[in-house]
Parts: structure tokens; sequence; C-alpha cells
């Protein structure tokens, strides 16, 4: 971890990390984007950029998130790492806004509760509808959270494909992100690149309240700048 917010302030200048995070750009694109730019740099270099300073970027921002709405889709879409599927837990509320998501190696009740409390922690509050499509485990982890009281008495639950079509679309969002990628190697380094990922994704979609800031009508590294330097 950086020990000072100047120090954070400045990996934000770090050239190709945030574009391969944002746009579907590979690490081989980025090299000849900067080598355009005078700039000479391997692959591997904007790599370990990423896996280094995406979780500090996420800390950074996180402290200005707005809480997503109460009513949650929920749904869960395939990542592959090292030729193996692996499966992604993403919600959005019912305007879009992500509310979290979640990398995991199964697809069962207890990865389904996993993501629900990781997804309650991060927002600070409970949901008061949860739509799900039809996967059963899903539904037995809302009802098993519900009983245990890790959920109200009241939680409503549904099971709506119509609904859901919401998710599945922010899901092509995402995956159109880590399709140039071409599979991840390690489920650590992919967890860290895909948060970087909804990071930048929550950004575009207008979840921060940066008002403290006062950096209205500021370029884009002046806002990162901002944010990072933020205490």
């Amino acid at each position: 971890m950086l020990d000072s917010s100047n120090a954070i302030a400045r990996v934000s200048t770090k050239p190709g990390q945030l574009q391969y995070l944002r746009f579907k750009l590979s690490f081989r694109d980025l090299v000849e984007m900067m080598a355009e730019r005078g700039l000479s740099m391997a692959q591997t270099t904007i790599m370990r950029w990423v896996h280094h300073y995406a979780p500090e970027f996420e800390r950074s921002w996180n402290r200005f998130a707005r809480s997503a709405g109460s009513s949650w889709r929920v749904d869960e879409t395939y990542v592959k790492i090292r030729g193996t599927w692996v499966y992604l837990y993403r919600a959005v509320d019912r305007e879009g806004k992500t509310v979290d998501f979640r990398l995991s190696s199964k697809r069962d009740v207890a990865a389904a509760k996993a993501f629900l409390r990781k997804a309650i922690e991060s927002q600070g509050s409970t949901p008061r509808t949860i739509t799900l499509d039809g996967y059963a485990a899903s539904h037995r982890a809302v009802r098993a959270m519900t009983a245990d009281g890790e959920l109200p008495a009241d939680t409503k639950l549904r099971s709506s494909k119509y609904l859901n079509n919401l998710i599945e679309q922010d899901h092509r969002g995402a995956k159109l992100r880590i399709g140039p990628m071409l599979g991840f190697k390690r489920f650590k380094t992919a967890a860290v690149t895909i948060a970087g990922i909804e990071l930048l994704r929550r950004i575009h979609k207008g979840q921060f309240n940066l008002g403290r800031l006062r950096l209205k009508d500021r370029t884009t590294p002046a806002v990162w700048d901002g944010v990072l330097a933020a205490r």
C-alpha cells in the first residue's frame, strides 16, 4: 500500500491502466497506443500497474460512493480463468446502478449467500426486493438468510426473467470489456482486474458524490488526482 495521499494521487498518471480498465483494449493494444505517443513499455508493466493500483483506486473512490436503490436484480455470468469457467455474481438496482459483484469458483447456495452478504455490507443496508432468475440455489440462499435473520422477514423475493433483463444487459457491458483480455491466468488477479472494471463502470454511471471536492468541469486526470489525494 502507498504511504501518502500524494503518492496515491500520482498513480493515476501511469499511462494505460485506466484505459485498460475502461475500454475494450488488450495489453498489446495499449502498448501500441503508448508507442504512438513516444512511450515504450512492456505489456507486463501495464498488467502489474493494474494489479497493484486497482485496489487503491477502489478504496479511494468508495469513500464517495452513493448507495444503490433497494430493489436488487441479482444474476450470475461466466468468466474463464486458465481455461476453467468460474462465476461472476453481480447485482444492479432498478435504475441499472451497480450494487456489487463477487467472483466465485462455485455456483451454489454458499456462493449466493457470500455475494449477498458482501453486497449488504458494501451498501450498508438490506434490499427490500430481490429479483432472481430461476436458478434454485440462489432462491434457497435468500430464503435461508431470511430465516436466519440476515435479511428482513418482509424482504420480497421475485423470480422474473423479464425483470432480470436489466442485469443481463449490464453483464454484457462488463463482459465486452473482459473479452479482449483473452482469459485470466489466476483467480486473484482476475478478481482484482474485474474490481477495477466494475469501478470504472460505476464512475461512468455517476455513482459517486464528489461535490465536496469541487471538481466540476475539471478534466478527467484532475478528477482522478482529486479523488485519490482526498483525505
